[in-house]
């Protein structure tokens, strides 16, 4: 490897043939340059490192080419060497960041006229256009439209929200794709390989997450975790430099929030923090693993046999549902973003962590334990699947039917023995015999809930039942629309939508509170009427108008605000509760 240059620099592609991942651009271009419809200025857009600069280095290589113009550039001639070298007089590239007043612009508009030094067209490359100031913008604008014939601009930036409509549309745009981590892995490889560079596979994965889409950024990386792991790339000392939680992390931590085990989670915290490691990194790696896990569970071809994390996010996807990897998801974000508020990052992962916990949906599961011999081996054993209807179903079965996050799973009892942390489960011929087709449990035997009738009052009827949070939401803001016997027709709110995933969950609660099967049907609409979450707010700005008007009623305010210059601040009264 060379000592003098790095590999960001090193491995820069030279032409279209090398650049990688940005296709749609290469094919554009190559077309326009053979049948020789050029258009006057390029905007390239696209996050750090993904090529912006590199392909407007290619494209004055393919206007000033000494064998012509073309789209496959010799890269031996002169004027290909002094572009690769950076010192071709008729390339200019200008830092906007650093050049972003109307004076510059009008320096390159005045320069612009004149013919080319020693090639055919003159290039300018303006990089982070979106810095120039407005009047710098509006110097440009005529040049930009109608510039002389041996002109080409090529504008590149981070941010086209900032560049006005009006230069915008005097470009031919194009959005550069940013790296996904299996692609940036694969560059990686090709690299290390021609360079002869010992490494493990799994620390270019890990290197590919740390560039965020960037191949220029991934290179930098690579150069460091060289020079760390003295001439090799290895994962544990990658993880080492980048801060990155060990691999089996997340895993670890899944597995403790499937068993419902605080204290298992509290060993990872404890653990995570001891080899300083980054909180950010562990949600960030946490949030990856489940949105993995999310695409396995409809999509099984998803997970690449190749892949080393394989038969964990099989086994996760069959032990979690659909509904609860998505809510975890949710977690991991908004601990990311709790990070800042914290009194510690250990607090704020610790409490992310139990908040796991704290909203597992309802469905059978056991409650959150401490952990004790018999339950580490427990956790230990391979995990079953949780939320999936009918007991016994195959592994190789589909985790993604429409019912499957409905149906509670036989929650653990205790054993007749008395014997500590000994569950026994139940005969997976009767949990299929108490799940209707529907997903909704059906009471049977002596321990089946008292029939109850229904008179009508949905408004009464969601006060009364014990439902979870997600489908109580659903409850109280649908109407019933009609009903008879099992059959129970709501109506709800369009941009309530999303609360119907819930009914199956809504429909088994019901089931169980009325002793027989019970299905539910939704029908959004723009019209419901007075849900309970309507009267609820009905009832609560009433009394907010009643608390206000006697507030203002009373003598001794009217005699402040009229004799004594006092004013009510607003929002300042509020109704008590009855």
């Amino acid at each position: 490897m060379s000592a003098s240059l790095a590999l960001a620099r090193k491995y820069r592609p030279r032409n279209f043939s090398e650049l990688m991942g940005q296709e749609h651009v290469v094919r554009a271009l190559s077309h326009a340059l053979e049948t020789g419809r050029l258009h006057q200025a390029y905007l390239l857009t696209g996050t750090r490192g993904v090529g912006k600069t590199t392909i407007a280095r290619i494209l004055a290589k393919t206007l000033n080419c000494e064998t012509g113009v073309t789209a496959t550039p010799c890269g031996v001639c002169q004027t290909c060497q002094d572009i690769d070298a950076g010192r071709f007089p008729d390339l200019i590239e200008l830092d906007a960041a650093s050049n972003t007043g109307v004076d510059n612009m009008r320096e390159i508009i005045d320069n612009a006229r004149y013919a080319p030094t020693a090639g055919r067209y003159k290039v300018y490359l303006i990089d982070e256009v979106h810095m120039l100031s407005k009047s710098a913008f509006n110097s440009m604008l005529k040049t930009l439209e109608e510039p002389p014939e041996h002109v080409k601009f090529v504008l590149a930036t981070t941010d086209p929200q900032k560049i006005p409509v009006t230069v915008l549309s005097r470009c031919l745009q194009f959005a550069l794709k940013q790296f996904p981590p299996e692609r940036v892995a694969e560059q990686l490889h090709k690299v290390l390989s021609a360079e002869q560079v010992p490494f493990d596979a799994p620390a270019l994965r890990l290197i590919g997450e740390a560039a965020q889409g960037s191949m220029r950024d991934a290179l930098s990386i690579t150069d460091q975790a060289i020079a760390f792991g003295h001439g090799k790339v290895d994962e544990q000392q990658v993880r080492q430099m980048l801060g990155n939680v060990d691999r089996d992390f997340v895993w670890r931590v899944l597995d403790a929030v499937v068993a419902r085990d605080a204290a298992a989670l509290n060993a990872e915290v404890e653990r995570c923090f001891e080899h300083g490691l980054a909180a950010d990194d562990a949600l960030a790696q946490l949030a990856r693993a489940l949105q993995r896990i999310a695409l396995a569970q409809p999509v099984q071809a998803s997970v690449d046999a190749a892949d080393p994390d394989a038969a964990q996010i099989q086994r996760l996807s069959q032990a979690l549902s659909a509904e609860e990897v998505q809510l975890y998801y949710q977690i991991a974000l908004h601990g990311r973003d709790d990070l800042r508020l914290a009194p510690d990052e250990q607090t704020a992962l610790m409490m992310t962590f139990l908040r796991l916990l704290a909203f597992a949906p309802s469905n059978g599961a056991e409650p959150v334990r401490e952990a004790t011999p018999a339950n580490v081996a427990r956790t230990e054993t391979p995990l079953a699947p949780r939320g999936r209807g009918v007991a016994g179903e195959g592994a190789g079965a589909s985790p993604y039917p429409a019912s499957h996050a409905s149906a509670p799973s036989p929650s653990p009892q205790p054993s007749p023995t008395g014997g500590e942390g000994v569950t026994r489960t139940v005969d997976a011929t009767q949990a299929s015999a108490q799940v209707t087709s529907t997903g909704s449990p059906i009471p049977s035997g002596s321990d089946a809930a008292p029939r109850r009738d229904f008179d009508g009052d949905w408004l009464k009827l969601v006060s009364l039942l014990p439902l979870a949070a997600m489908a109580r939401e659903l409850a109280r803001h649908s109407v019933l629309a009609s009903w008879d016997k099992g059959l129970f027709k709501l109506a709800l709110p369009q941009d309530k939508r999303p609360l119907a995933t819930q009914k199956e969950r809504l429909a088994g609660t019901l089931s169980e509170y009325f002793g027989r099967a019970v299905k539910i049907e939704i029908e959004l609409t723009d019209n419901v009427g007075e849900s309970v979450a309507v009267r609820d707010n009905r009832v609560r700005d009433e009394k907010q108008a009643a608390a206000e008007a006697a507030f203002m009623a009373d003598p001794a305010v009217q005699v402040l605000l009229s004799e004594g210059g006092g004013r009510v601040r607003a929002g300042s009264i509020q109704a008590t509760e009855s």
